[in-house]
């Protein structure tokens, strides 16, 4: 075994650090949340987890959780546009979509934050943004015709519990 085997062995141990991440940081880091599965998967799939220290990877995950809102709120606006003759339902979807809106404005107000370390005040923004949605379903909630969709209950979900990952790796920065 020459040199070149050996050049060939770092080279491979390298990209599957790059593809994987810190698998030793990521998986001591998701110890710390309440959705180790979800956090794993969506650190390990993003390249940038390799040079991330715990700090930037709650910011991935706030990348995770904008992308979620942002993508949700664009689904429901374009909901509005097939739901023309229904002047409640056009309500609702826009009100719902611009919840999701401000849950994506509420998460990148935590990156500010996150940069000055005033985990205070991300805490605070995570949980507005894990908030929001619960606005759009009490908005169906008041139209007892309409029916929260299971499409929306999912993403909704899906916020959430991305956003408990972010407060989870707060709480472990901020001890």
């Amino acid at each position: 075994m020459g040199p070149s085997f050996f050049i060939f062995n770092i080279i491979i141990s390298l990209a599957l650090t790059l593809v994987n991440g810190d698998a030793g940081l990521i998986q001591k880091t998701c110890k710390t949340t309440k959705y180790y599965d979800l956090c794993v998967s969506s650190l390990k799939s993003d390249p940038t987890s390799a040079n991330s220290d715990t700090k930037g990877l709650a910011m991935i995950m706030v990348g995770v959780g904008m992308a979620n809102a942002t993508a949700t709120s664009t689904l429901l606006s374009s909901q509005l546009l097939t739901t023309k003759n229904d002047t409640i339902m056009r309500k609702v979807l826009k009100e719902c979509s611009d919840k999701y809106a401000h849950a994506a404005d509420a998460l990148q107000a935590s990156v500010q934050d996150f940069d000055s370390e005033l985990y205070d005040y991300v805490y605070m923004h995570i949980m507005a943004a894990a908030d929001y949605p619960n606005a759009c379903h009490n908005a169906f909630r008041r139209y007892p015709r309409l029916v929260y969709p299971q499409q929306i209950a999912r993403r909704e979900d899906g916020l959430k519990h991305i956003c408990d990952v972010v407060l989870g790796i707060v709480d472990h920065l901020a001890s």
